[in-house]
Order: structure tokens, then C-alpha cells, then sequence
């Protein structure tokens, strides 16, 4: 079985407690965490199970030529790679209290940027037991990835992290 790798940033928060997380439930052994700060779309073509994880970033930030943050450096590495044969799923982190207009907005920018690219994304959520208001991640009634919250709802976050899980493990063969 080849490993899996999670493709996670910020480095040091939420975004890399729950990529821990998913680590330790798949198994130690079985998952690399790869932090996006300096990743290549060479990093990304040696593995064929991927889960990206990402927190709440805006569309300017994804725009930007200048941007400095960790995703705005990696995201053009996404265009490099090729997904053909790749297994594919994202996780983000949101507030969906203070951004329930734009909630997990940044799921849906890097999944439509992975599908523009030829990834088949796995792994889409029901959005029943989530309040928000609007989202780029909802695609035909579901996220397209496994939303969080962290900041006002942290104790769903390793419940919904199980069930995902569920999921994605006949895909990734976990």
C-alpha cells in the first residue's frame, strides 16, 4: 500500500492539530504530513492519495502575485501536478459564525482549482448540521471536502473527522 500524504498549512495550528489527527486514526505508518510552506508539484506527484488541508483563506489571498501566506505560495504547484491517477480529498477549517456568508469559501477555491486540473475529489459532505449562510464548498447540495470549525465548534471536530474518515476509507484503502 502506497502512503498517504496530507498536504496541510498553516504549520503550528488547528489546520495542523487536525492533520495530526487524521495521522493518528489512519494510522502512523501509513500517512506523511507534508507542510505546503516549500512543497513542489514534485512533492505532490510521488504520492497517489492525497487529503489537503487548509484553513480559512480569502479569494484575494488566492489572487494575489504577492501573496505571502503559505497556500497563496503553494497554490500554483496545484496546476503543475497531474491527478489522473490520484485519490484526492480536502479538509478546511472555518468560522461559521463571523464568516457564515462565506463559510469554508476556501474548500471550494482549491477543490475547483484540483477538478479544473483533473482531480477527482472524494469524500463530500452532507451539509445538514452545519449553520451557515453561503459557501463556495457546497456542489450540488454537499461540501466537496469535510468542513471545520474550530473556533465555535470544536468539540464536532474529531466526530466529523471519524465519519469522514468512514468515507474516504474505501477510496484510500485504509
Amino acid at each position: 500500500m502506497s502512503k498517504i500524504a496530507i498536504f496541510y498549512g498553516p504549520v503550528g495550528g488547528a489546520v495542523n492539530r487536525v492533520a495530526d489527527m487524521i495521522k493518528a486514526k489512519i494510522g502512523e505508518d501509513k500517512v506523511d504530513l507534508v507542510e505546503v510552506k516549500g512543497a513542489t508539484a514534485d512533492d505532490l506527484n510521488k504520492y497517489d492519495k492525497i487529503i489537503f488541508g487548509l484553513s480559512t483563506v480569502g479569494k484575494d489571498t488566492w489572487d494575489s502575485d504577492f501573496s505571502t501566506n503559505d497556500w497563496g505560495k503553494f497554490m500554483p504547484e496545484i496546476s503543475k501536478a497531474d491527478y489522473s491517477e490520484k485519490t484526492v480529498a480536502v479538509y478546511g477549517l472555518g468560522d461559521h459564525v463571523t464568516y457564515a456568508h462565506a463559510f469554508v469559501d476556501h474548500i471550494g477555491l482549491l477543490g475547483k482549482e484540483l477538478m479544473n486540473n483533473g482531480a477527482v475529489l472524494v469524500g463530500p459532505v452532507d451539509t445538514e448540521g452545519y449553520v451557515f449562510d453561503e459557501s463556495d464548498a457546497v456542489v450540488d447540495g454537499k461540501f466537496i471536502g469535510l468542513p471545520l470549525d474550530e473556533d465555535f465548534e470544536p468539540e464536532l471536530t474529531e466526530e466529523r473527522v471519524v465519519a469522514w474518515l468512514e468515507v474516504l476509507k474505501l477510496d484510500f484503502g485504509f
